[in-house]
C-alpha cells in the first residue's frame, strides 16, 4: 500500500461529505421540501465522484503509470481498477 498524496485535503473532503450526509439525514427526519432534499442528495453524489475519479487518478498514477513497476503488478494493478470501476458504476 501506498502513502495517499494530499491525505489532509481527502479527509477534508470526505468530512464534508459527511456534513452533506448529516444534512441529508436533517432533511429527511424534518419537514424539508422534495425539491431541497433532491439537491442535497445530487450534491452529496458530485462530491461522492469527485472523491472516487481523485483516488482513481492517484492509483493509476501509483500502480499503473510509475516506471519501474513490471508488467505484472501493471497487470494486476489494472485488473484491479477495472473491478473497482465495475462495481461503482453500478
Amino acid at each position: 500500500m501506498h502513502i495517499i498524496a494530499d491525505r489532509d485535503k481527502l479527509l477534508a473532503r470526505v468530512r464534508r461529505i459527511a456534513g452533506q450526509i448529516a444534512a441529508v439525514d436533517r432533511q429527511l427526519t424534518g419537514d424539508a421540501g422534495c425539491s431541497e432534499t433532491l439537491q442535497l442528495v445530487a450534491s452529496v453524489r458530485g462530491a461522492v465522484g469527485s472523491l472516487m475519479e481523485e483516488l482513481i487518478e492517484q492509483h493509476m498514477r501509483e500502480h499503473v503509470a510509475r516506471p519501474g513497476l513490471t508488467d505484472a503488478e501493471r497487470a494486476a494493478a489494472s485488473e484491479e481498477m477495472l473491478a473497482l470501476i465495475r462495481r461503482y458504476g453500478k
